[in-house]
């Protein structure tokens, strides 16, 4: 087995183990396997030649991971700030994507994710406490952003900004008291590792597509 499969495969045991946790109410082991998650997703990317501001992403995810296992309202604008530098740099990845989509489809989808952002502020506003709402306002633009930018490189990724969206929404929710699923802390984790994998994926699809179409220099 190659060192990117094997890493691959050691992702998908961590993510399994970890959502095994939250279920079972393993605290020991949720804590032991979360900040594993994204440093073996990050040497993936690396050895299958991904960008660096896809792996600094990445790693961007595993502190944010690290200081929302702490606890606190210092600790979770923290890590909310980890996550905001990643997705700065998944911006800046999708800014150099080769794709290109119709004015109209764009405007359309703009829209979409405008009128989100600004009803889901809105409505989870009264529910935060008066020190979370302005940078929980601020990151979520920044995630809307994101989730736009990441229709540009292809569908993988436009799914996987959909649920990072979704992830980062349920705990959104959480925080302004609003009703939970059962087991909060195992959808959000399932919807952000599922995210986290279109991204990686889709980029490094994308990154292999750009190589294939630039052009080869002539020869001197």
């Amino acid at each position: 087995m190659s060192a990117p499969r094997a890493l691959a495969a050691l992702f998908a045991l961590l993510a399994a183990g970890q959502l095994g946790a939250l279920l079972a109410d393993a605290t020991v082991l949720v804590q032991l396997t979360k900040p594993a998650l994204m440093p073996v997703l990050a040497a993936y990317a690396a050895l299958r030649g991904g960008p660096r501001p896809l792996v600094a992403a990445l790693l961007c995810g595993c502190g944010g991971d690290v200081l929302l296992q702490l606890g606190g309202e210092a600790a979770f604008l923290a890590g909310m700030g980890c996550f905001a530098a990643g997705h700065l740099c998944y911006l800046t990845l999708f800014a150099r994507s080769g794709r290109r989509r119709t004015a109209a489809w764009a405007a359309w989808v703009a829209c979409g994710y405008g009128a989100l952002w600004l009803g889901s502020t809105a409505a989870l506003w009264p529910g935060l406490d008066a020190g979370l709402r302005v940078p929980v306002a601020a990151y979520s633009l920044l995630l809307t952003a994101m989730a736009l930018g990441a229709l540009r490189a292809g569908p993988w990724t436009g799914l996987g900004g959909a649920l990072f969206l979704l992830s980062d929404g349920l705990i959104a929710a959480g925080l302004a008291d609003w009703p939970q699923p059962p087991v909060p802390q195992f959808w959000i984790m399932a919807t952000y590792l599922a995210a986290q994998y279109l991204l990686t994926a889709g980029l490094l699809r994308e990154t292999a597509r750009q190589a294939a179409v630039r052009p080869v220099p002539a020869a001197a």
